[in-house]
């Protein structure tokens, strides 16, 4: 019996992001984290700290993929207010975590950090949502439903995907071939096309290279099924090496 297949949406949260502010690399490690569980990371949306938008795109996305991600506004700060949003979104109050307040104290106490009202907010925790453990700096994230709740700070977000990882159940694992062409994207538009039409279970790409002194173009070849996967490989070669003896080719070898 094959694999379920299971998916995800990402949703990052900040005026920073958009802003240009602050560069996410956040998308990079979800697609990296989902692709070595056999997750498909199906969509990503960036929303601004505004409740009302971040509430409509975790509702959209919390029914549309097996799990939802987001990254952001879980802080101490008036715009950490990606907590706020997830309680509404779920319809359930947003108290204080008593469990999530003994681990942060327990932090504060050993740095002699004071407690204070805007700390406290890192806290509060929608009713029936679990906490995501934080080993960086303690301050937790949370799931409720579907939803996994983490911080923006890229390492910390890191730390709570591996946290979760032991919880999330894993899909269909997708491989990939490349097949290297020494002609552009305009020779190889309308066959791949066609080859594309035979192979709905295998997505082809083509990701045309720069800054080489020849024309290089990579077309990657993805699938959870390695016999379909390995036969479109086969078809993609040969439209490749009948262009290339076509215009007399000859493919440098690496480096390219």
């Amino acid at each position: 019996m094959s694999a379920p297949i299971v998916t995800a949406g990402l949703l990052v949260i900040g005026d920073e992001i958009l802003s240009g502010r602050t560069k996410d690399v956040n998308i990079a490690a979800t697609a990296e984290f989902c692709t070595d569980l056999g997750i498909a990371l199906s969509e990503v949306r960036v929303v601004p700290d505004e409740e009302d938008m971040i509430v409509a795109a975790v509702n959209v996305l919390r029914t549309g993929y097996t799990y939802v991600f987001t990254t952001g506004g879980i802080g101490p700060t008036h715009d950490d207010i990606t907590a706020e949003a997830i309680a509404k979104a779920f319809g359930v109050d947003l108290p204080i975590n008593a469990e999530a307040r003994a681990i942060l104290e327990a932090r504060w106490n050993e740095t002699g950090t004071e407690i204070t009202n805007a700390r406290l907010r890192m806290a509060r925790i929608p009713e029936g949502a679990e906490l995501i453990v934080n080993a960086v700096s303690a301050a937790p994230g949370f799931r409720i439903g579907n939803v996994h709740v983490m911080a923006g700070v890229p390492v910390i977000m890191r730390a709570m995907l591996e946290a979760i990882a032991p919880t999330l159940q894993g899909g269909q694992k997708v491989d990939s071939r490349t097949v290297s062409a020494a002609v552009g994207e305009g020779a190889l538009g309308d066959p791949l096309a066609e080859i594309q039409s035979r192979y709905d279970d295998v997505k082809i790409g083509s990701y045309p290279q720069m800054g080489h002194t020849h024309i290089l173009t990579h077309l990657v070849l993805r699938s959870a099924d390695i016999a379909r996967l390995d036969e479109a490989t086969a078809e993609v070669q040969a439209l490749v090496d009948a262009l290339h003896a076509k215009k007399n080719i000859t493919l440098p070898k690496e480096p390219y």
